[in-house]
């Protein structure tokens, strides 16, 4: 029997990439969902045209009251919520989907929303469905490259990492996201203390293969509570950037002017450099890459360091964020039963079944080495 997912948001950036992997994936009945009919259409039309199978769709607010029922005479078995900004979302379509007794997962990379998801523990596990937040690049990649390599260490101590994107812009619900905490304090640790570092602050520029060099920032993520409890680490931080350095730029200095109460709505502005980065994506080399740097000692209590580079051509970073919850659908598809409960989406995906969902090998390449040059 088909696994039938329903992905909220289907004709969005993120929602477009996890639609077109999933309706031609076996075993697998694709319903595409939006508010808007004539987008709607259109992303269904150019699935069949590319896929060549039929996909159902229902357009309607998936928060609004009555989803639950919606889920239930469709048949639904899990909902991938990707239609963000995920900042001051409620949890209503995670709670209709509890209500209805369907699993759910989402892409949010908000912290708050993210590890706040256990709030539905109870009621999911009661239900019998799993509810998973931020199943995305991070938590979901980030600790399953880690998780892979930590029967290296005996001890962790310092995790570093980040996001450096091509030029290629995201969707404006995105560039809304992440310019939510410009300026703002964001939560990191340091040496066990709480260290708190101001949002798209602190412009560093780091030296990345394939990619030479690139400027980054701080940014808020669900990893800055999570890593500390799984993994034991007493620093960590993290950071990301645009493609160009004018982005980083420009994320620098509107966050100074948010800071400094020149400019109040970041929304509006968030319109703006979306608008800007559009016309400069032709500028961009299409590079991408997700970086993790792990120190700690090795399982003889010698200094250990660990080095990991997830690198994406052609426009193809996209797709890093989009396929986990693509590897989750295909995984359970095979029969997968993910345990029931709300939390964000840890230990669920390994890396080979992301790499396997993105499926292109000739565009992505994952690069580890260890401090004693092992591979």
């Amino acid at each position: 029997m088909a696994l039938r997912v329903m992905v909220i948001g289907g004709y969005g950036n993120f929602g477009s990439i996890i639609c077109r992997h999933l309706a031609g994936a076996p075993g697998i009945e694709l319903v595409v969902s939006g508010r808007h009919p004539h987008k709607l259409r259109g992303k269904v039309d150019a699935l069949k045209a590319s896929s060549g199978r039929e996909c159902e769709s229902w357009c309607g607010d998936a928060m609004a009251a009555g989803f639950a029922g919606v889920l239930q005479s469709m048949d639904i078995q899990l909902v991938i919520h990707t239609g963000g900004p995920f900042q001051g979302q409620s949890y209503a379509v995670a709670q209709h989907c509890i209500d209805a007794g369907v699993n759910y997962c989402d892409l949010s990379d908000c912290r708050t929303f993210v590890n706040g998801v256990g709030v539905l523990d109870a009621k999911a596990r009661q239900a019998g469905v799993a509810v998973l937040s931020g199943c995305s690049s991070v938590p979901t990649l980030s600790s399953a490259i880690i998780d892979q390599y930590r029967y290296r260490f005996m001890r962790i101590d310092t995790i570093e990492h980040g996001i450096s994107s091509s030029a290629k812009m995201p969707g404006l619900s995105t560039i809304e996201g992440v310019l939510a905490y410009a300026g703002k304090p964001i939560k990191q640790l340091k040496q066990g203390q709480v260290h708190e570092v101001l949002g798209w602050q602190d412009l560093t520029l780091r030296r990345m293969p394939q990619l030479g060099t690139r400027v980054l920032a701080n940014v808020d993520v669900p990893d800055m509570d999570i890593f500390a409890g799984r993994y034991g680490a007493h620093t960590l931080r993290f950071k990301a950037g645009a493609g160009l350095k004018l982005g980083g730029v420009a994320n620098y200095l509107l966050a100074q002017a948010l800071r400094m109460g020149i400019v109040r709505d970041h929304l509006a502005w968030a319109a703006r450099l979306h608008r800007l980065g559009t016309w400069f994506e032709r500028f961009g080399d299409g590079k991408s890459a997700m970086y993790i740097d792990v120190q700690g000692l090795g399982m003889h209590g010698q200094p250990l360091s660990l080095a990991v580079q997830l690198t994406a051509l052609d426009d193809k970073g996209p797709e890093i964020p989009s396929c986990a919850a693509v590897a989750l659908a295909t995984k359970m598809a095979h029969g997968y039963v993910p345990e029931p409960g709300a939390r964000p989406c840890v230990g669920e995906i390994s890396v080979d079944e992301y790499m396997a969902a993105i499926n292109e090998p000739t565009k992505l390449s994952l690069t580890v080495r260890f401090s004693d040059g092992q591979a």
